[in-house]
C-alpha cells in the first residue's frame, strides 16, 4: 500500500480509535455503576445496612479487584469515574451546606467544629508520628475525622496529590469506624446525662459522615436532629478554608524542597462546591421555586455518583497495601475518634 492510500485511510483508522475508546470510557464508567448498585442492594441486608451502599461497594470494589484483577481493558472509564465523576460529586456536594442557617443559627458552633478539625487532624499525625504509620493515608483520615467524611478526602486528595489507593484506604476507614461510632451513640443515648439537644450537638460535632450523624441523632428527636445536623454543617463550611489552607502549605513546601516556582494545579471543583453552596443557600427555594422532591434528586444522584467513584479508587486497593499500610493509621484514628468523643461529651455540657 502506497502512502496516498495510507493517507486515504487515517482518518478512518482515527474514527475506529476514536469510537473503541469511547466504548471503553462507557463500560469503564458502567461497570463501576453496576458496582455501586450492587452495593445498594446489599446494604438492604441486615448488618449492611448499617455499613452503607458506599461502604459495601468499596468493599465490593477490592474483592473483585483480589480475585478477577484489575480490568485494564476499561481503565479509562473506571479512571474517569474515580477523577471527573468524584469532582461532580464533590460540586453538587455544595448543595447540602446552607450557608445561610449557619450564619445565622450557628455561627458559635463553628469556632466549636474549627477546634474539633484541629484536634482531629493534629492528634491524628502525632499519633500516627508515633506509630509509624503512612503519613498520607493518616493526614487523609484526620481531615475525614474531622470535617466531613469521605468528602472532605475526596475533596483534599487531589490537592495533597493522595494516591488512589490510599484515598480509598482513607474512604473506607471512615466508613467502617463512623458506622461502629454512630451505633455506639444509639445505644448509649438513653443512659447519657445529656439533654436531646446537648446529644445532637455532641453527634453533630464528632461524628464522621453526615448520614452517620442523622443516623445518631435521629432517635432523639426531631429537635436534636436538627442541631446535630447544624454542627456538622459547621464542619461542612470550614472544608473551603481548609482547602486553601491546603493548597498554601503544599505550594510553600514544594517550592521550599526544589527551590522552584512550581505550583500544584487550582483544584476549580472548589469554586463549583462554593457556587452550589451559594446557590443553594439564597437562590434555589427563594428567587427560584425548587420543589422537595427535585432536591432529593439531585442527593441521590450525588450519592451514586459519589459511590461509583469510590468504587473507581477502590478498584485500585490490593488487600497487601490495605494490611501493612492501613493497620496503623486506623488506630491513630480509633484512637483520636475516642478521644474526640470523649472530650466533646463534656464540652457540649458547658453552656
Amino acid at each position: 500500500m502506497n502512502t496516498v492510500e495510507k493517507d486515504r485511510f487515517k482518518p478512518e483508522l482515527k474514527e475506529k480509535q476514536n469510537q473503541k475508546g469511547r466504548f471503553f470510557l462507557l463500560g469503564g464508567v458502567t461497570f463501576t455503576f453496576i458496582i455501586a448498585l450492587i452495593g445498594y442492594f446489599i446494604a438492604k441486608l441486615p448488618i449492611f445496612n448499617h455499613i452503607g451502599q458506599m461502604a459495601t461497594a468499596i468493599l465490593i470494589a477490592i474483592l473483585y479487584r483480589q480475585i478477577f484483577g484489575y480490568p485494564t481493558v476499561i481503565q479509562k472509564g473506571i479512571t474517569f469515574s474515580s477523577k471527573k465523576l468524584l469532582r461532580l460529586a464533590i460540586i453538587l456536594y455544595g448543595l447540602k451546606l446552607n450557608i445561610d442557617i449557619i450564619l445565622h443559627d450557628g455561627i458559635g458552633l463553628v469556632f466549636r467544629d474549627a477546634g474539633v478539625i484541629i484536634f482531629s487532624i493534629f492528634g491524628t499525625l502525632y499519633l500516627a508520628k508515633m506509630l509509624k504509620a503512612d503519613k498520607e493515608i493518616s493526614l487523609l483520615a484526620g481531615i475525614g475525622t474531622g470535617v466531613c467524611g469521605a468528602a472532605a478526602i475526596a475533596a483534599v486528595a487531589p490537592i495533597i496529590q493522595a494516591k488512589d489507593e490510599d484515598t480509598a484506604i482513607g474512604v473506607a476507614m471512615i466508613a467502617l469506624v463512623g458506622t461502629l461510632f454512630s451505633i455506639i451513640y444509639t445505644i448509649l443515648r438513653p443512659i447519657l446525662p445529656l439533654t436531646d439537644v446537648q446529644y445532637g450537638i455532641w453527634s453533630g460535632m464528632t461524628l464522621h459522615e453526615l448520614a452517620h450523624v442523622a443516623l445518631a441523632a435521629d432517635p432523639a428527636g426531631s429537635d436534636a436532629t436538627a442541631m446535630a445536623l447544624l454542627a456538622k454543617l459547621g464542619r461542612v463550611f470550614l472544608l473551603v478554608p481548609l482547602c486553601f489552607i491546603l493548597i498554601y502549605i503544599v505550594n510553600k513546601k514544594k517550592q521550599t524542597n526544589t527551590n522552584e516556582h512550581t505550583k500544584i494545579d487550582f483544584p476549580w471543583f472548589l469554586l463549583g462546591f462554593i457556587l452550589m453552596s451559594l446557590l443553594g443557600s439564597y437562590v434555589l427555594g427563594h428567587s427560584i421555586p425548587i420543589s422537595d422532591r427535585f432536591m432529593s434528586g439531585v442527593a441521590t444522584f450525588t450519592a451514586w455518583c459519589l459511590t461509583a467513584a469510590m468504587v473507581g479508587l477502590g478498584l485500585n486497593i490490593s488487600l497487601h497495601d490495605l494490611r501493612t499500610k492501613a493497620i496503623r493509621p486506623l488506630v491513630a484514628m480509633v484512637t483520636i475518634s475516642i478521644l474526640l468523643s470523649v472530650i466533646s461529651f463534656f464540652v457540649v455540657q458547658i453552656e
